[in-house]
Order: structure tokens, then C-alpha cells, then sequence
């Protein structure tokens, strides 16, 4: 949901990268890596360093981007994977705790009642569990092979799958000969549950997958999780799965209906997998997880249906947390990523998508300020976030103005500081928009001024088919339709910049990001999308949608919501009253539908990867070492 504005360009214009039936029927997740000898492994581990670290895991060949650490401990080498990356990528499920140095999981456990104990570090900008002894119990080899953590483990067979209808969906119990790896993949109507095991051959042929298997994608609007009519109760005689196998990995392909998603869990004494397919497949959690940041899951009731609710909420008065704006490409204003790969990239330990933008030219429409330098202006009066790193926090309807003011005495307004959004008028662009500016408008005149003086004055043609570079030392002024006259710009006039935001108090704070609308005030919901000139369509639609709130704890909350249990996401007013139940006071709507996306220690932690859209920006979450 990249651009909710009134402007030509597609509302709904986010298509999926990846075709998903395609992607999880051919996929392997990963790319092939050699995986050294088992031979080996002694010598390795005899000489670990006091520590190391790497971005990468190999699942007997498959590699994964997991963080990884290990440290000497006493007389044995200790291995920590990254707790989210070990709950994807090896299906170790983490359970609630108060203690951020102990992670309780459950992974083929013998008592339910009885979780494992793990050893938890954050060695930034990770939270860390330590696998070195269930790794061993499971039979599981580990050696380090430059920044990659190789893991072996002897290749499960895949014996039978059991089908039972419940009153909630289906479950399916898959029996497997010894505990094995595994990870999820879901979007609208499809998910698959990836093993890195091998079914029997009569499986396989009992199981195939059907020969009228279209590898299509469903159609959806720009939300690929909240879109479709209300879920239809599942047929108790139809077959929502098949099976596939490469000799090496096997995929448990399903068919789910509409806002149903996967549950899967592990048993042992005899071991099983448990594939649970359910509205309501998000499984509630609390954890603290590092000092200043706690995880939570939970289902929010309100009176037209229950939603699950995923959220971090931060303390950003904890020494060491810095929160920040992020945008996909540091060195220029152009660009989108996924969230988590920008988080990745820059070391954020959490990150959620921030404002809204361009799809088709991928550039900000709305606020973007970072350490006090402005990257983006805001647009239309819109809501935006500012703060500071002592954790003062302010919300509310931001405006920037700048004034260009020449040595003949003119004032000449300028509508839009390095923004993509388009209106008639002046607009400034500066190096933060990057090197060069490409034109967005017809016939638009461009103004170069330099240490303050204008030095030369360019009239351009169709918008995109001229570019100019923005020097670096001044930057460029626009002139657009209706904007200020060419003539009060000629070469040699002196030219300064005042600008000022409204409300003043914004102009404090180093940080701000804008997206709207804003949801909450002093705990009471001020949402009004008309004022903020979002159409009435998106104030109405249902939808993800993701937000940033502060508490009366002085903690600040980010949050990414999906389907509603059984039907469609949330409206604006339903948001605004779900971060009131949650205990919000100040709250702003962030960009939503498929661009909502949450991530943590590396990983997503909302949804599947192949869902979410790139974005151009976010707020990143920091913590040094």
C-alpha cells in the first residue's frame, strides 16, 4: 500500500516478485553450497577462536541468511543462532519468558508441559540461543566454514501423514522416524511446510500433487493477506495437500482458504510434525528479549472480530537503543528493499516499514528526516512521528515551509523539499536526493544554485527524459506549473533558504517520519483521512496494516497487524481502537497492505518473505555493542 494519494499513479499498483505456487513448488530457499566432510568436523572444532560470527547457515547444503555466533566456554565451543532465524529456518519454537538470557523452546520434546532451556545472548545487534546441546541430542553436525555455519543432520525419513478434521480447520500429523528441520512458507490460499527429509516412495505416489495444478498466482488487490470475502468453512472431505520430493528436501503443499494460515509443532515418543491449518494460526507470546525490547503475539477482541496483534515494544530510554530512519539505499533517495534486507544491511536489530511512497519510480512521498538533516519533506498536512535520543516523542499533522529569498527582495515559496510527490510550484533538491535529478513533470525549468548564488537556469523537456546533476555544494530548484517566475532566479542572484515546520515544536527533533493518518491523541482517536487528503477509499478499506505508538510508560510501540480471525485486516478506526485496547496514548498509521512488515533479529517475524513488498523506507531500531 505504497501510495494512498489522489494522484494518477495505481493505488493498488504492488504485485508480487515472486510467483508463489512457483516459488514453492521449484524453490529451494536457497542456493547450493558445497558442504565440507564430516571427517573434518574434529579438527574444526579442537581450534575454535574465543569467538566468531557470520550472516549465513547451511541446512545440509541449503543456506539461509541466519546469524550465527560461537564462544569458548570453559573447555567446549558453544554455537548460538539467532533466536527468529532458529525459529524459521530450524523450527524451534520459542516460548514466552521474563529473562532475556534464558529462551525456553520446545523442539521434539518429550513434555509439552516441559520445555528446553536454552541459553540466550545478545551479542548486537542479535539475541543468540544456544543449539550447542540440542544440535547433538538431535545427531546434528556443526562446523564453520569461513562466515557460514554448516549443520548436518542425518536425513529423516518421512513415514505417513494423518489427516483429522477439528472444529477449528484440519490437522495434519506427519510421522517421522527422528526430529527434523524444518520451515513455512505461506500467501493467500497457498502455504507449504519445507522438510529436510525424504518420504517413502508410496507417500509420494499416494500424496502427488494434482495433474490440474495451475502454477498461477491468485489474483489479490494490494493486500495480499487481507483481501478476499470472509473465510468459508473447510469441506471435511476435500484434500487441501500434496507432496513433492528432490531426493533431498520434501514440501507439504497446501491449499488454504481464505485468512487461514499454518500452525506446525513438533512432537517426540515416536517423533511427529503437527500441521495445523486455522484462522487463528498466530500463537500468542511474550518475550522479553533483550534489555529495553519486548516481544509480544496476542489476538485483540473487538466488537467485529478478534486480530492478531504483533508488536515490539521499546524502551528508547535503555542505554545503548537508538532509533532511527532508514531508507533502503543510503546514497540516494531512489530505491525500495524488503524491510528485513535494509534492517540487514544497516545492523538494525528491528526495523518496520515506514512511510509512503512511489511504486512505480520508487521515490518518498512524505517525511523523512535523520539526524536533523531533511531527506524527504512532508506532503498534505499528513501525520508524522518525530523524536529525539533522549525518548521525547511527538506526534501529530506536519507541514514544512520553505521560503527562497533573493538579494532583489523576492519570496519565493517552495512547495517540496526532495520529495516525489508532484504539484504545481517550486521544489528544492539537494545531494541527499542523490547526484543527480531526473525530471518528474514536463517542461519544468530547472534553477542550479551554488555557495548560495543561482549559476545557470535550464529549461527541460518531457518528464524522465532529461536528468541534471545537483550540485555539491547548493542543489536545484524546480520550477513547475504555476511556480515561481524564471526571471526572479537569474544568473548571479543571491538566494537564501529560511524554513520553518508547523506545529514549531517539530523543528526540535532530529528524527521524524511521516505517513498518516494519525490515529491517536492523549489516548483519544483523532483519525480524520479526509483532513490528511486520503482518499475515502483507503479511509474504508480493510487491510494489514502496520503502526507506531508511544505509551503512557514512555515506551514507544511498533506493530504489524494481518486478517482479522476468519476474514479480512483492519480499518483505520478498528487500528486506532486495537492500540488503544494495547495501551497506546499517541498513535500513527504507517504504510500498510502488503508493504507492513515487521522484523527482528534478522528476520520477519509478521509474515512470510514472499509476501512482502519492497519498501522505501522504515524505522530501525539500534543497539550498540
Amino acid at each position: 500500500m505504497a501510495n494512498p494519494t489522489r494522484q494518477s499513479w495505481s493505488f493498488f499498483s504492488c504485485s508480487l516478485a515472486i510467483t508463489l505456487t512457483a516459488y514453492l513448488i521449484t524453490s529451494n530457499l536457497s542456493a547450493e553450497a558445497e558442504y565440507p566432510t564430516i571427517e573434518n568436523l574434529q579438527v574444526a572444532q579442537s581450534s575454535f577462536p574465543t569467538a566468531q560470527q557470520g550472516q549465513e547457515i547451511s541446512l545440509n547444503g541449503r543456506r539461509f541468511p541466519v546469524a550465527w555466533t560461537q564462544w569458548n566456554q570453559g573447555d567446549s565451543a558453544r554455537t548460538g543462532i539467532a533466536d527468529t532465524g532458529a525459529m524459521q529456518t530450524l523450527g524451534i519454537e520459542l516460548l514466552d519468558t521474563n529473562k532475556p538470557d534464558v529462551q525456553p523452546v520446545l523442539w521434539f520434546s518429550a513434555d509439552s508441559e516441559q520445555p528446553i532451556s536454552l541459553t540466550a545472548k545478545f551479542i548486537a545487534p542479535y539475541r543468540y540461543i544456544d543449539v550447542t546441546d540440542l544440535m547433538e541430542q538431535a545427531g546434528a553436525r556443526m562446523q564453520v566454514v569461513g562466515n557460514v555455519l554448516n549443520i548436518d543432520l542425518p536425513q529423516p525419513q518421512i513415514l505417513n501423514v494423518r489427516v483429522g478434521n477439528q472444529t477449528w480447520g484440519k490437522r495434519l500429523v506427519i510421522d517421522l522416524d527422528r526430529p527434523i528441520f524444518w520451515q513455512v512458507s505461506q500467501a493467500p490460499k497457498q502455504g507449504a511446510v519445507i522438510m529436510e527429509g525424504v518420504a517413502t516412495p508410496q507417500l509420494l505416489t499416494q500424496f502427488q500433487p494434482s495433474q490440474t495444478a495451475t502454477d498461477a498466482i491468485p489474483t489479490t488487490d494490494e493486500d495480499d493477506l487481507g483481501s478476499g470475502s470472509p473465510a468459508p468453512k473447510l469441506n471435511p472431505n476435500t484434500r487441501i495437500f500434496s507432496m513433492q520430493s528432490d531426493g533431498r528436501i520434501t514440501k507439504l503443499l497446501l491449499d488454504l482458504p481464505t485468512a487461514h494460515g499454518l500452525q506446525v509443532s513438533s512432537l517426540s515418543n515416536p517423533n511427529r510434525l503437527v500441521v495445523d491449518v486455522r484462522a487463528d494460526a498466530m500463537k500468542p507470546r511474550e518475550i522479553a528479549w533483550t534489555s529495553g525490547i519486548k516481544w509480544r503475539q496476542e489476538f485483540v477482541s473487538l466488537n467485529r472480530g478478534s486480530f492478531p496483534v504483533n508488536l515490539l515494544e521499546i524502551d528508547p530510554k535503555t542505554p545503548g537503543i537508538a532509533i532511527k530512519p532508514i531508507i533502503s539505499n543510503p546514497n540516494v533517495l531512489e530505491g525500495t528493499a524488503p524491510i528485513v534486507t535494509t534492517a540487514r544491511s544497516q545492523q538494525a536489530t528491528a526495523a518496520i516499514n515506514g512511510g509512503f511512497f512511489n511504486r512505480n519510480n520508487r521515490l518518498p512521498l512524505g517525511a523523512i528526516r535523520q539526524d536533523n538533516r531533511w531527506l524527504s519533506s512532508p506532503i498534505l498536512n499528513r501525520g508524522a512521528i518525530a523524536w529525539n535520543d533522549k525518548g521525547q516523542v511527538k506526534m501529530g499533522r506536519l507541514v514544512l515551509r520553505e521560503v527562497a529569498t533573493t538579494s532583489t527582495g523576492n519570496r519565493l515559496p517552495i512547495s517540496l523539499l526532495n520529495s516525489g510527490y508532484i504539484q504545481a510550484g517550486m521544489a528544492r533538491y539537494t545531494p541527499e536526493w542523490g547526484m543527480n535529478y531526473k525530471t518528474l513533470t514536463d517542461n519544468e525549468t530547472i534553477i542550479f544554485v551554488q555557495n548560495n548564488r543561482v549559476t545557470q537556469q535550464l529549461k527541460a523537456g518531457l518528464a524522465g527524459k532529461d536528468s541534471f546533476a545537483i550540485p555539491a555544494d547548493g542543489y536545484l530548484l524546480t520550477i513547475r506549473k504555476n511556480g515561481a517566475p524564471a526571471s526572479a532566479l537569474t544568473n548571479g542572484t543571491e538566494v537564501s533558504i529560511e524554513n520553518a515546520t508547523m506545529p514549531a515544536e517539530f523543528a526540535n527533533y532530529p528524527h521524524v517520519v511521516g505517513a498518516g493518518p494519525l490515529l491517536l491523541q492523549n489516548g483519544r482517536v483523532v483519525l480524520n483521512a479526509a483532513s490528511e487528503q486520503f482518499s475515502k477509499a483507503f479511509g474504508q478499506q480493510m487491510a494489514s496494516r502496520s503502526a507506531i505508538a508511544t505509551t503512557n510508560r514512555g515506551t514507544i510501540i511498533i506493530m504489524a497487524i494481518h486478517n482479522r480471525v476468519g476474514g479480512r485486516g483492519a480499518t483505520l478506526g478498528e487500528l486506532a481502537q486495537i492500540l488503544q485496547k494495547i495501551g497506546a496514548v499517541d498513535a500513527l498509521n504507517l504504510d500498510g497492505g502488503s508493504s507492513t512488515s515487521l522484523s527482528l533479529g534478522g528476520q520477519l517475524i509478521d509474515r512470510s518473505p514472499v509476501t512482502a513488498a519492497r519498501v522505501h523506507n522504515g524505522i530501525g531500531v539500534f543497539i550498540s555493542p
